[in-house]
């Protein structure tokens, strides 16, 4: 059966659906740990959910199209599989356990939520932030992982979030402990392979990161007096992906993340399912490029935003 929009990798599980992915990660969690306390990833996909549906108090809810709701529901996924592979290629003491493991979710489903307005904000649209939103998702860590048992570790935990991101050089990144910064180095991959591996990654792009990007100055119209945007339509954004991907790819997942992609392999027993996808969207993008046949991208993606949310629960 041809992979459906809103289903991960495997076409199996729905990413739309908090419930749906919150039960997939903690099946895997369970499995991984077999004493472990669920309760707290299970609090933090109902919290996601409200979040992502404006129905958390003194948030406005998901208004972002690339960075919505599926997008850090896919992330969670991934990482949970990234993990589970990482946890059955070491020795034991290598490995990162279960508590890191419930920590390592937690930050992958709300490595986003900086996204998010606050009641205070004045933005017009959650796009605004695309340059402060780590940040601001790490602050949104300090205040939730204390109401599940997780507030000693919650400043590491603002901090992990930002190898997802660029607010920081990722050698300023301050996670000490060795195996936390593995646990950096498996969620900024697993934010990655997730979007990259997308169904509509390439509509996504041209047809909602290039929208975000309008908010925060990246793209458009050049504007006197102003640093020139660095992509002034869809298609040049398109265009310049391929040698993004491969920069992110030589730079980060291969390079300063150790290529820790690899343990997505062990998950699926020998076949990185995420890697097969990346790999089609790119080779499929580049031959559009020489062809000049971009128009060809006919998938239409759909934003799972406030309202969608709203209706699923």
């Amino acid at each position: 059966m041809r992979r459906r929009n809103h289903y991960d990798v495997t076409n199996q599980v729905e990413i739309a659906r908090p419930q749906a992915v919150g039960d997939a990660v903690c099946e895997l969690l369970a499995a991984q740990y077999p004493s472990i306390d669920l309760a707290p990833a299970q609090a933090a996909f109902k919290t996601f959910a409200r979040l992502y549906a404006g129905t958390l108090r003194g948030y406005h809810g998901c208004d972002t199209w690339y960075h919505d709701a599926q997008h850090s529901l896919d992330c969670a996924l991934a990482f949970a599989r990234l993990l589970q592979g990482h946890e059955r290629s070491v020795v034991a003491a290598d490995q990162l356990g279960a508590r890191r493991a419930m920590l390592g979710v937690i930050s992958a489903l709300f490595h986003d939520a900086g996204y998010i307005r606050r009641g205070s904000d004045q933005a017009r649209n959650g796009a605004e932030f695309t340059f402060s939103h780590v940040g601001r998702s790490g602050e949104f860590l300090l205040d939730f992982l204390p109401t599940v048992g997780f507030g000693r570790e919650a400043v590491m935990a603002s901090q992990l979030v930002h190898f997802t991101g660029y607010e920081l050089a990722l050698d300023a990144i301050q996670v000490p402990e060795p195996k936390d910064r593995l646990l950096g180095f498996l969620l900024g991959t697993a934010d990655v392979m997730a979007q990259t591996a997308d169904r509509c990654y390439l509509e996504k792009c041209r047809d909602f990161l290039y929208q975000e990007f309008t908010y925060c100055g990246l793209a458009g119209p050049a504007t006197a007096g102003a640093a020139a945007p660095a992509y002034s339509s869809p298609e040049q954004l398109l265009r310049q992906t391929p040698t993004f991907s491969e920069k992110m790819r030589q730079e980060r997942l291969d390079g300063y993340f150790q290529g820790v992609r690899r343990y997505m392999g062990a998950h699926f027993d020998g076949r990185d399912r995420y890697s097969e996808h990346i790999d089609e969207h790119l080779q499929r993008l580049t031959r559009l490029i020489e062809r000049d046949a971009l128009d060809e991208l006919t998938l239409k993606p759909k934003a799972i935003r406030a309202e969608e949310i709203r209706a699923l629960l």
